[in-house]
């Protein structure tokens, strides 16, 4: 999943982001209302989690412009008033969600992955095939009662192609939803990592390389 935190708490971000990628998300950060809204217009965001009150642009101004734009990206909106009344004015703004600051992170985090579930075909928070079996809530994977010792990311690539049940996915999709914009776009990681992760899924093979496509498992 990936999500852009819009934040102009240059500490309260960073620590917002970083904790998201332990959680195993793809972070961007944008630091002000007009720079989410040209990274939410190009990237394809699962969730943005936008703070009312920002420079240049306003949060709610920001929310406006992008419902407006028909994304299919998830808005989770922060901010320090927390009455019913400014909740109802964000979700008149086109919010799917409203947290109140401050907020326990493991609730943004539940917040997060339920809207991400929300956002596109619905995908079940347990993904199962033949003896592979993947908990998103839990981060936890098995295959035939083995537990996967697996990173975030080879976690993250194994969640993704079970959800798209046999599609084909490239390369680039995979570099564009499990990394974030540091990743180099002509980088061999995501061939790398998906070399990793047959090798700790065992035989038979699951992941199938799709010659000039991608991969899948089918």
């Amino acid at each position: 999943m990936r999500v852009l935190v819009v934040e102009d708490h240059v500490k309260l971000a960073d620590a917002v982001a970083a904790g998201l990628r332990r959680e195993g998300m793809a972070v961007d950060v944008a630091r002000d209302g007009r720079e989410a809204i040209d990274r939410a217009t190009v990237v394809d965001y699962s969730v943005i989690v936008l703070d009312r009150d920002l420079p240049v642009v306003h949060g709610d101004e920001v929310c406006r412009i992008l419902t407006a734009e028909g994304l299919e990206s998830r808005i989770l909106m922060l901010t320090a008033a927390g009455t019913i009344v400014d909740r109802v004015d964000g979700f008149e703004l086109g919010a799917d969600d409203y947290l109140p600051k401050p907020f326990a992170f493991a609730e943004l985090v539940a917040r997060i992955r339920a809207l991400g579930r929300r956002n596109g075909r619905p995908v079940p928070p347990e993904l199962v095939h033949g003896d592979l079996r993947l908990d998103s809530a839990h981060r936890t994977a098995t295959r035939g009662g083995r537990k996967l010792n697996l990173t975030r990311k080879e976690f993250s690539v194994l969640e993704l192609l079970l959800a798209e049940r046999g599609r084909v996915v490239s390369a680039e999709e995979l570099l564009e939803k499990v990394w974030d914009e540091m990743a180099d776009p002509f980088t061999t990681t995501v061939k790398a990592t998906i070399h990793r992760l047959r090798s700790k899924l065992g035989e038979p093979p699951l992941i199938t390389t799709v010659p000039q496509a991608g991969y899948q498992i089918r």
